[in-house]
């Protein structure tokens, strides 16, 4: 899906940190080591054709 961010992310929170995160392996071999964590946010954003949502 194609969108952008409009405004800052708010209410940010960890969901998940290291082993816990599914796709770990795979951040891993692309990016390589970090302290890698699944993070959520709030933020209003622009989707094609233009319609926004939060």
């Amino acid at each position: 899906m194609d969108f952008d961010i409009i405004d800052e992310i708010s209410e940010i929170k960890t969901i998940a940190k290291g082993p816990g995160i599914r796709e770990i392996n795979r951040l891993r071999k692309i990016y390589g080591d970090g302290n890698w964590r699944k993070m959520k946010g709030i933020a209003h954003i622009r989707v094609p054709p233009g319609g926004i949502f939060i």
